[in-house]
């Protein structure tokens, strides 16, 4: 099945339904109080616990599953709604939320996004329960968001061994045929030709030739949004050779690409007022004859020279060409994604993404973003004494850091050389993975920071 299509668990029809009461827990016991006395006495006798995402089972007079309780937190979030479909048996069933306590759509994205699977190599397991959303609005706008949510996580979930560069590259050109945006590609030696030295660099060793992938959509004079997302589809480290342990995770090297790929599949699909632009450079970082090597010398896109300290720190050399193209028509916004550097995660753990800009106004509405949406970002600073670290005696910067301290920081720092003229720049540092499962959030590959995003970007080119 292509990752541009899937099969909705959202249906419009609540024929034949069965409720799910959503019940915030401090109105437990006055709910519990309305109730009759049989369906007390069996919430008593089973054991219930009254603990914000616990699901109980609710029998009819005939003894089988008739309804069910939900008791969320306060105030609620779609991550409760995300609890129930694991717990509740097949067929169809529909949200009681007298309260008011959730927004539909986004309790609908919530049993969508818990009822995602990543079903390309086993055996299809049983269909997941269905949810009826009569309100067409609400059940049109959680398609759209869990559609592009699972398009990036089925991209972070498939091995390189059937996603490298082409393939990446199909995916959005399919993408783009699907929304109507214009594509184009710059592919292997015609990257030196068209001046992607530092995306040809990068991607020169591997059999599969690297390319440099665009999108555009949209009203010519609408604001202009530009999205940039690190496309490695595997990392060995290159020469600098990663341990195997380090590789295992490799496959999720382009969650940036995929995250943006997603955010794209939204933005269109809602029909935000956006001239949106994406590009995303997607190579794959290989060991071989014509791999580059440490204390090579490279000439940027933007003809800034970048001496090469360890071949492992790939990601910011092509993410570099691709802000600089980005930077030289400074968009309205402008947002980088990419799984970076291991100091992100050692700082924040694999939920947090690192959120780095210069622009004050831009870092509040994305944090502000991150709380409205239950997808915390964390802001760190670009500490402008440290780019020292980045100083070369041969070329204008070195790829990496001369001492072991602030990883995270001195990439951010290095990729700001390449974003003179946009004010609104925010890149993403995240792990675009889910260490374990919790609702909606199965292990595996996630679409990190994309709801965060799509909601600063509504917010901001509101109609």
């Amino acid at each position: 099945m292509s990752p541009l299509t899937r099969s909705s668990p959202l249906l419009a029809d609540p024929h034949g339904s069965r409720p799910v009461h959503l019940v915030p827990l401090g109105a437990y016991h006055g709910w519990l109080e309305s109730q009759p006395g049989s369906r007390r006495a069996w919430l008593e006798s089973t054991g219930f616990k009254a603990e914000a995402g616990r699901l109980a089972l609710l029998p009819g007079p005939d003894g089988a599953v008739a309804a069910a309780l939900l008791l969320t937190a306060e105030p609620a979030t779609l991550w409760d709604v995300a609890a129930a479909p694991a717990a509740l048996p097949g067929g169809l069933w529909r949200l009681d939320d007298p309260a008011g306590a959730l927004d539909p759509a986004e309790a609908a994205l919530g049993w969508a996004l818990a009822c995602y699977r990543f079903e390309r190599y086993r055996k299809a397991g049983e269909p997941p329960p269905r949810l009826a959303v009569p309100d067409a609005a609400a059940r049109a706008r959680a398609e759209v968001v869990a559609g592009a949510i699972a398009l990036a996580r089925d991209l972070v979930n498939t091995p390189a061994n059937e996603l490298g560069p082409a393939e990446l590259e199909s995916v959005a050109a399919a993408l783009a045929l699907e929304v109507g945006a214009g594509f184009s590609s710059v592919v292997g030696e015609a990257l030196l030709e068209q001046n992607w030295p530092l995306v040809h660099a990068v991607g020169a060793a591997s059999p599969r030739p690297p390319r440099l992938i665009e999108l555009l959509w949209g009203e010519p004079d609408a604001p202009k949004l530009t999205l940039v997302g690190k496309g490695v589809c595997f990392d060995t480290g290159g020469l600098d050779i990663k341990p195997s342990s380090a590789m295992l995770l490799m496959k999720k090297d382009m969650a940036g690409a995929a995250l943006m790929l997603g955010l794209t599949r939204a933005i269109t699909g809602l029909g935000l007022s956006v001239r949106l632009r994406v590009l995303i450079p997607a190579v794959e970082n290989a060991i071989g004859g014509r791999a580059f090597r440490p204390g090579d010398v490279l000439r940027s896109r933007k003809g800034v020279t970048v001496e090469i300290g360890n071949t492992d720190a790939e990601g910011r050399l092509v993410l570099a060409d691709a802000l600089a193209e980005a930077d030289r028509e400074a968009p309205d916004l402008l947002l980088d994604a990419a799984t970076l550097t291991g100091a992100a995660r050692v700082a924040l753990g694999p939920e947090l993404p690192a959120l780095f800009t210069p622009d004050d106004e831009l870092a509040r509405d994305l944090l502000a973003a991150g709380e409205w949406t239950g997808e915390p970002l964390w802001r760190l600073p670009l500490h402008a004494p440290y780019r020292k670290y980045l100083e070369s005696r041969v070329a204008d910067i070195n790829n990496v850091g001369q001492k072991n301290f602030a990883g995270a920081i001195t990439a951010a720092l290095f990729l700001r050389e390449f974003v003179a003229t946009t004010r609104a720049w925010a890149h993403l540092d995240l792990f675009g993975w889910n260490d374990e499962s919790r609702p909606g959030r199965p292990k595996g590959g996630e679409a990190t920071a994309l709801r965060p995003l799509l909601a600063l970007i509504e917010r901001r080119f509101a109609r």
